[in-house]
């Protein structure tokens, strides 16, 4: 299988583009280690969340993902919550559900060395 991260996102003013069905969402999301499949309002959208490590290192962490939304000409819906609780929902609006763009925004996302904005988790 093709490493998402190696595609580009493909322009969705198509209007013969359509939301991927349920199980081909559901064939691609271990593709996308760390995010969610989530179903709202009937619509199919990827999520994950991250804690940073202060509020300006959540808008540092936002700069890094702007970058490479904007590279692809695919952007997502970006929450910082509280002081350091960052969420990333991915979906196509155009479309109103999930296409293989979603999966490759979001595995372009993992790629990105983000480590140094984020908090150190406890261990016991």
């Amino acid at each position: 299988m093709l490493d998402l991260t190696t595609k580009k996102c493909v322009p969705c003013n198509s209007k013969e583009m359509r939301p991927m069905a349920e199980e081909s969402a559901h064939h691609l999301i271990p593709k996308v280690e760390g995010w969610n499949l989530v179903k709202e309002d009937g619509i199919l959208k990827l999520n994950r969340s991250w804690k940073v490590k202060s509020f300006t290192k959540g808008l540092e962490f936002f700069k890094f993902v702007a970058d490479v939304a904007e590279a692809e000409g695919h952007h997502p819906d970006l929450h910082l919550v509280g002081w350091n609780n960052i969420k990333i929902e991915i979906w196509t609006h155009a479309v109103g559900g999930l296409t293989e763009n979603d999966f490759i925004l979001a595995a372009k996302i993992n790629k990105l060395d983000l480590h140094h904005l984020l908090r150190k988790k406890v261990s016991a």
